[in-house]
């Protein structure tokens, strides 16, 4: 600062005169560096394969330009000489349309860059969730920091905000117990991703289905009713969870129990059985489906068949279809389901003279 105002002492003894050509020569080097970025980087970045370094070029172009032109009208201020309390808001005012012009910008970029990691399904971030927390702290810490500097910018002494701050945040963590569970909750829940977004789960409270939002309040879970759950992540955070769509892949074993009268031929079963899971479409060749013979029970045989399929989701569906498929697959092989039955022996009957 002090070389320029040397430099700006060879023009005249006219110190309105000098503060101008300040401030003028401050805004050409900030068209130059606008020009240069915005012109001959900008051509560079054309060439990328990607959009990313194209906005971020339009992102920060403008706020340097502005940089350079409130720095020039800094200088220019205190070339004048004006009073202290002139000078002191004139200056202080710069400084925070600086604060505000670079704040604008940087969010600007938090977003460019949630959107970039957004459209990368690779990325860490999106498949834990983890994208949105990360972004809404960027949020709030850019937030903090622009308020920090401009009490710093008019001189405040933000010792007794923060005491303040402290204070009512302890008042507010009593208040809000239950919610900063919830929170803390989903923190940890984003962080450690038991589940993700898509998968089916069954908590040990009873709630099951798929989940369809990660929240840090809650998590939304819908059933296969079509209805919406929303837990608590405080619950969530207490409970057992069952991720049938977690595991090397999501693949689901179903099993189909069934019951043959005593008698029946136990190899035309175990085939018919087989046969059955193989011609479905939907029960995955690899592993194999298979058939076993559990117990003999009360009254019948009883036999498993387990198979594979593809989504937990289809579990219902694909069950049902197989049964269907069971039931009339053993009538046309002759193959008879028994149900329960009890014989009654009568030993004496009542005399009827004597009722």
């Amino acid at each position: 600062m002090q070389r320029v105002q040397q430099l700006a002492e060879l023009i005249g003894p006219n110190v309105y005169l000098q503060a101008a050509i300040i401030a003028a020569a401050f805004l050409l080097v900030g068209k130059i560096a606008d020009w240069i970025i915005s012109g001959i980087v900008g051509r560079i970045a054309k060439r990328s394969t990607n959009d990313f370094d194209d906005s971020l070029i339009d992102l920060v172009h403008r706020p340097i330009f502005l940089t350079f032109v409130l720095i020039g009208l800094g200088i220019a201020t205190r070339r004048l000489g004006l009073a202290e309390t002139p000078t002191f808001v004139t200056l202080n005012i710069l400084q925070t349309i600086a604060i505000f012009v670079w704040y604008n910008a940087l969010g600007a970029l938090t977003t460019l860059v949630v959107r970039t990691l957004q459209k990368s399904s690779r990325s860490k971030l999106v498949q834990s969730g983890m994208l949105t927390l990360v972004h809404n702290v960027m949020k709030v810490v850019l937030v903090a920091l622009a308020i920090y500097f401009v009490f710093i910018a008019w001189k405040i002494d933000v010792t007794a905000w923060l005491a303040s701050a402290g204070i009512v945040g302890l008042a507010l963590s009593f208040a809000a117990k239950d919610t900063l569970s919830n929170l803390f909750a989903g923190v940890s829940i984003i962080m450690d991703a038991p589940y993700k977004r898509g998968d089916y789960i069954i908590l040990d409270s009873g709630e099951r289905g798929v989940v369809t939002e990660i929240g840090l309040r809650s998590t939304r879970l819908l059933t296969r009713d079509d209805i919406e759950i929303t837990v608590p992540n405080g619950i969530i955070g207490n409970s057992r969870i069952t991720n049938e769509a977690g595991g090397p892949s999501e693949k689901h074993r179903i099993r189909v129990s069934v019951g043959v009268a005593y008698g029946s031929d136990v190899d035309n079963v175990i085939a018919v059985l087989e046969r059955i899971a193989k011609e479905h479409a939907e029960i995955l060749d690899h592993p194999a489906p298979r058939v076993r013979f559990r117990l003999f029970g009360e009254s019948s045989l009883d036999f498993e068949l387990l198979g594979w399929i593809a989504r937990p989701v289809d579990r219902g569906r694909l069950r049902h279809e197989l049964n269907c498929a069971i039931y009339k697959a053993f009538i046309d092989e002759g193959i008879e389901i028994p149900f329960p039955q009890r014989d009654l022996h009568v030993r004496t009957m009542p005399d009827a003279n004597q009722s």
